[in-house]
């Protein structure tokens, strides 16, 4: 009977030893690329990361409404859907960044995305901004490219581009 028990101690704390060892291995890195599945409206878009499906939210940039529930498709929210689904087709591998806040209260992972272009990036709220498909949203505190954003966005109002030229 005794050496039951000290059997049954002795495999419990291996147990506990290799459950710890394996507790205190690091998690792995988070995923920095994601592949577009498809473009919900100007702002918002469905994609794979690491196998997994997810409703990512462009952090910095608020598109007019196309999918609003309870408001009509707003001047430029067409255009500014057609806009991201043509920069991201289906398949688009793209590289994700996150800010200091994961997801909005809707459940939706919040990241700026780039793009490759030449030899260096495109982030993709630059992109919309820039063309006039998009006003800078700023919510502390997600704010890594605020003074970018903002900059593309008093350009474009200045150049009438998009929204800025055909909304009033």
């Amino acid at each position: 009977m005794t050496l039951g028990k000290r059997a049954t101690r002795y495999i419990a704390v291996l147990a506990l030893a290799l459950g710890s060892a394996a507790c205190d291995s690091p998690p792995p890195p988070p995923p920095t690329h994601a592949v577009v599945i498809d473009t919900i409206d100007g702002d918002t878009l469905r994609a794979d990361i690491a196998g997994v499906r997810e409703t990512i939210r462009l952090i910095g940039v608020d598109t007019p409404e196309t999918k609003h529930p309870t408001k009509r498709a707003q001047c430029y929210g067409p255009e500014a859907t057609q806009f991201l689904a043509a920069l991201l087709p289906p398949g688009t591998r793209v590289r994700i960044e996150r800010d200091a806040e994961a997801r909005d209260p809707y459940g939706r992972l919040l990241l700026y995305l780039f793009i490759a272009r030449g030899n260096g990036e495109l982030l993709v709220s630059h992109a919309l901004i820039a063309a006039g498909m998009a006003r800078p949203l700023v919510i502390e505190p997600n704010v890594r490219y605020q003074t970018e954003l903002v900059a593309a966005a008093f350009a474009a109002q200045r150049d009438a581009r998009g929204l800025w030229g055909a909304c009033r």
